[in-house]
């Protein structure tokens, strides 16, 4: 597990803007660093010593020095890689999983991606075909940016590293804001700078003298097969994915397990328990708000399987966090879930290096809420779009002027439905913003800019690539190609590698994944139940009571935080000259979702979505020397 960083160009690279742009990522990897210079390339990383501790240094090389590779991340069918290319002649110098990258490409060329089982971005070098080549794994689990022009590439595992280069534009790309209001994070293969990009998830990217070529090499098939007996696939759901945790759990270095008392953590300490010699270390976050904490639950499943458990208590007066937060996600990002995720990532890294979590059950086995919410609207007829104009209109005033949880909020949502395909009233779900509320939010630069771009396009076009033979298994799949890699993933990836600390998720492992697509929709969400067989298959490894509990997100009393301990920095933050001056937002606007938020009307999502760009920006974005200075001080200090 590492950070890597690299310039490639048609003349002599800079070196030192290489060692730079490693050095602003050095919490991805603080065990060492490696460089590989050439006349045409210059690539880095920085390590985290998980497997092969001793001499699993980067860059890798072929025998004959002609690639190099640099590589983020773990290759958990190494062992068999290896055997196999030492079968055809290949000298391995190293016990890891990094070397065979290498090799695999001398073997297979960029198709050696379809022979890789784990989580990686990485780089290699072609010397003699000066080719560069870049590789995201499947579902985006390791992150990586690029920019290039017409000779040179440049690339990075977070924007951070790609910014120590002064020629970087900072300007904020318009179409990546406008979707960020949308969604709360920046989807690929936008970043939010203009000229800089995300390569997306299951992606390979080819670069030769100048000339880039992106090509996808994995497409998530939700083809239905035909089930007919429920217990076995039971216990094929329970092999796949003891198997899958057995594999995520090779490693030299303390491992152990994020356990917040749902279904999916609760099931990987359990798998990994019952495949382990010695107690499990688990961690959990709680709140002092019960509607919140979830640290009963994750107590039942500690008891149950004698693991070492610890906790931390999120306190409004740990929100001071906030700057270094900021800091590390190097675009606006308003999922307020990474307060509880940073912290439970620091918790655990003062006693292990690895951390197995539950990321990614819900959206393999039908466990979101909103699934039975999308399955009752699909009765909502839609209407002709000659008639939907007026009740879409009337819908949106509602649902934007009304408090969730109201009678005229409810009704706006299905006026809304009412005028909306299958796909657009999944994205209303999903919006922090919908259009309307963009369109009055925005100054008249940035509504000229915006204009005839429609976010909820992204979530469409996911929707009819989708292989799913219904409305709702197709919503399913819109989730794993955008909600998952553009959200949770990247939640999860910097709020462990800020700190030093390797997740790995079972769920995820893509033979996992793969056989869960080909499920039929009724063993995942039938009758407003959610992830039915899953919950079958774990039943006898959890208490009872844990699976007869209502589903809770990993959430934050953010609406009261906002009308108390953070209201003055969302006031101050979002209306003082700063703001203003930028000239984004309608103050009037900002201001009125503020009032009515603090008159008990719940704006939470709109304001931390506004507050997080606002923080991004002071911090990352042509930031002045003051504000830089407060939250490279703040970040410093815990």
């Amino acid at each position: 597990m590492c950070g890597i960083a690299g310039i490639v160009s048609t003349s002599r690279p800079d070196p030192e803007l290489t060692r730079r742009m490693c050095g602003a990522i050095t919490h991805r990897g603080p065990d060492g660093a490696g460089f590989h210079t050439d006349e045409h390339a210059a690539l880095g990383m920085q390590r985290l010593a998980i497997i092969d501790v001793a001499s699993g240094d980067q860059p890798v090389y072929s025998e004959d020095g002609r690639i190099v590779a640099v590589f983020n991340g773990e290759i958990y069918n190494f062992a068999e890689l290896r055997r196999e290319l030492i079968a055809k002649g290949h000298i391995l110098r190293s016990e890891g999983d990094s070397e065979c990258l290498v090799h695999l490409y001398e073997e297979f060329g960029v198709e050696l991606v379809q022979r890789l089982r784990g989580m990686f971005a990485f780089a290699i070098w072609d010397r003699d075909r000066r080719r560069l080549v870049l590789a995201r794994d499947r579902v985006g689990k390791k992150p990586l940016y690029w920019r290039s022009d017409h000779s040179s590439i440049r690339f990075a595992s977070e924007l951070k590293a790609l910014a120590t280069d002064p020629d970087m534009s900072r300007e904020v790309h318009p179409v990546a804001l406008h979707h960020y209001l949308t969604y709360s994070y920046v989807p690929a293969p936008w970043s939010i700078y203009q000229g800089t990009y995300k390569l997306s998830p299951g992606h390979v990217l080819t670069w030769e003298d100048g000339r880039v070529t992106v090509n996808p090499y994995w497409r998530f098939d939700s083809t239905p097969r035909h089930v007919t007996d429920e217990r076995a696939e039971e216990e094929r759901l329970r092999e796949l994915l003891l198997e899958a945790t057995r594999i995520r759990m090779v490693s030299e270095r303390p491992i152990g397990a994020f356990l917040s008392g749902g279904i999916d953590s609760s099931a990987v300490v359990a798998a990994m328990a019952m495949q382990r010699g010695e107690p499990v270390r688990t961690f959990s976050i709680g709140f002092t708000d019960e509607r919140y904490d979830e640290r009963h639950w994750a107590r039942l499943v500690a008891e149950r399987y004698g693991t070492e458990h610890r906790e931390l208590v999120i306190t409004p007066d740990l929100l001071d966090v906030l700057p270094k937060i900021t800091w590390h996600f190097d675009e606006p990002f308003a999922d307020s879930s990474a307060i509880p995720s940073f912290y439970v990532a620091w918790l655990s890294r003062q006693h292990v290096t690895v951390a197995l979590t539950g990321d990614g059950g819900d959206e393999c086995f039908g466990g979101y809420n909103r699934y039975t919410l999308a399955a009752r609207s699909s009765r909502i007829p839609v209407l002709p779009r000659a008639l939907a104009r007026v009740p879409l209109r009337v819908g949106s005033f509602f649902a934007e002027k009304s408090a969730p949880g109201t009678a005229t909020r409810r009704l706006g949502r299905l006026l809304q439905f009412a005028a909306e395909p299958p796909a657009r009233r999944y994205a209303l779900m999903m919006s922090a913003f919908t259009t309307e509320g963009k369109n009055a939010l925005y100054g008249d630069e940035l509504r000229t800019q915006a204009a005839g771009v429609d976010s909820y396009n992204l979530l469409e076009e996911a929707f009819l690539e989708s292989r799913a033979d219904t409305d709702l298994g197709r919503l399913m799949d819109v989730d794993v190609n955008t909600y998952l890699p553009g959200d949770l993933l990247v939640k999860a990836d910097i709020s462990t590698m800020a700190n030093s600390l390797e997740a790995r998720s079972p769920f995820l492992d893509h033979h996992l994944m793969e056989w869960a697509a080909s499920l039929p929709l009724q063993l995942k969400v039938h009758e407003g139940q959610t992830k039915r067989l899953l919950k079958r298959a774990v039943a006898p490894w959890l208490p009872q009571e844990l699976m007869n509990r209502p589903k809770q997100g990993f959430g934050v009393p953010l609406a009261m935080w906002l009308r108390r301990e953070l209201r003055d920095l969302a006031f101050d933050m979002l209306t003082d000259h700063t703001a203003r001056s930028r000239g984004m937002f309608r103050p009037s606007v900002v201001r009125n979702l503020l009032q009515r938020h603090q008159m008990g009307a719940d704006h939470s999502v709109q304001l931390w979505t506004l507050l997080q760009f606002e923080l991004w920006h002071r911090a990352h974005a042509l930031p002045d020397a003051q504000s830089s200075s407060e939250v490279r001080c703040s970040a410093a200090q815990m």
